[in-house]
């Protein structure tokens, strides 16, 4: 049982030691639940800011004096082994540090959670990513590299993703055939939406309007589904999916193949909903055939007819992460990674008209958006991954709604993601 595990290490002095990046609201909220976490320390955290991170530490009760500022490994793991914490600037330096057990990332920067990663890997670490923006981009390599290395490769639940992929096992695990997995979108689709657009919606919320307005223009989701759709097989029915208004009495009905009156083209689609009975759920539909279990489904009130769908009504992003941190460590758990072959991707589409000598910004910003599609389709495009998007410099004319392929852009060839993604797409 995960939690006596937990306690007894943490009865004995012996808790598993964490390496982490963070930074900004979700940063935070990873190392708040990290404190609260039974057996767990977070042992080295990386930011840009040194400063920030330390005041991450501070804000869950760590003593100022018990926070090393450190840039090698020597003293890193001097403080570690003195039972200090480590702060450090230097994303290389989590999988520097012998006593460090495991690493992780919690930003949402395709560049840092594969440098990372690709780090820890090189070091000889295990690793868990909460950044599935990095799996998207480059995941499929890293695991390659994991594989090699004799190290674990892995992506977390909490985010929908890890917690799509435990439904989705729970239901193949019953022999259940899946039509359609899913998750309920928290916001209307707007891909044209702003920082500007959703400006008094994040100040009410407390959250950056950029990352609110990556939720809105639909990137975020278009990541979640194809993270999902890469470690599952299944594949959107259309470019962008389908999105329709559902609720847990029409979603069955809705998402039922086509030769029963619904949506869906074939078994194993990857899709989403929209409205508020679902948001911020995750959901697996299936079709039984065997009349003995629908009879029972329905008597259990799961559902009714042929089509039942399974429904999980929150994902709790960073605050589940370590429970697959831990697992991964004690019990060589993986909870999501990639096919060994990509099934979807997700293109970037110009946001406005974009010129030459234009920078590409983050996700949720005004110059592009993310689409999802098969992987064929975007090979067959040249599409640029929209992992690589931030910072590449525009370097030809690209019309509002165009997709934006390699091509039209400069990308710093230097990079980590960068690398990795082009072995990546050389690997057959």
């Amino acid at each position: 049982m995960l939690h006596r595990e937990l306690l007894k290490r943490q009865a004995d002095g012996n808790p598993i030691r964490v390496g982490a990046s963070a930074i900004a609201w979700m940063g935070s909220g990873f190392v708040t639940q990290m404190a609260n976490t039974p057996g767990m320390e977070l042992a080295v955290l990386a930011n840009p800011n040194p400063g920030a991170a330390r005041q991450m530490l501070i804000d869950t009760g760590v003593a100022p004096d018990d926070i090393i500022e450190a840039d090698a490994p020597g003293p890193a793991a001097d403080a570690v082994r003195a039972g200090k914490r480590v702060v450090t600037a230097s994303y290389a330096l989590l999988a520097q540090v012998d006593d460090v057990d495991i690493v992780t990332d919690a930003t949402w920067s395709p560049a840092v959670g594969a440098e990372v990663a690709f780090q820890a890997i090189q070091h000889g670490k295990d690793v868990v990513l909460i950044n599935i923006e990095a799996d998207v981009t480059v995941g499929r390599m890293l695991n390659k590299l994991a594989a090699e290395a004799g190290v674990l490769y892995s992506v977390s639940s909490g985010d929908e993703p890890g917690c799509l992929m435990e439904l989705y096992d729970f239901v193949c695990s019953m022999g259940m055939e899946v039509i359609v997995i899913g998750k309920g979108k928290n916001n209307p689709l707007n891909p044209a939406a702003t920082p500007d657009d959703v400006a008094e919606s994040a100040r009410k919320a407390d959250k950056d309007p950029v990352q609110v307005a990556s939720y809105v223009d639909g990137t975020k989701t278009m990541f979640e589904m194809t993270c999902a759709a890469n470690a599952t097989g299944c594949v959107p029915m259309q470019r962008g999916m389908c999105g329709p208004e559902a609720t847990l009495d029409t979603v069955s009905e809705i998402f039922a193949l086509q030769e029963d009156g619904g949506i869906t083209a074939f078994p194993g689609a990857v899709d989403f909903v929209q409205g508020k009975a679902m948001a911020g759920g995750v959901f697996v539909t299936v079709r039984v055939h065997d009349a003995r279990i629908r009879a029972d489904l329905q008597y259990l009130k799961v559902g009714k007819g042929h089509y039942f769908t399974f429904f999980r009504p929150y994902h709790l992003w960073f605050i589940e992460a370590p429970i697959s941190i831990a697992r991964a460590h004690l019990y060589r758990q993986t909870t999501l990674v990639p096919l060994d072959r990509p099934v979807a991707d997700v293109m970037t589409v110009a946001k406005r008209d974009l010129q030459p000598g234009d920078t590409l910004d983050d996700f949720g910003g005004y110059t592009s958006y993310g689409v999802m599609d098969r992987a064929e389709a975007v090979r067959e495009l040249n599409a640029l991954p929209v992992g690589l998007a931030p910072g590449a410099k525009v370097i030809q004319p690209v019309a509002a709604g165009e997709v934006v392929t390699w091509d039209d852009v400069a990308l710093d060839e230097s990079g980590t993601v960068v690398r990795l993604r082009r072995q990546q797409d050389d690997t057959k």
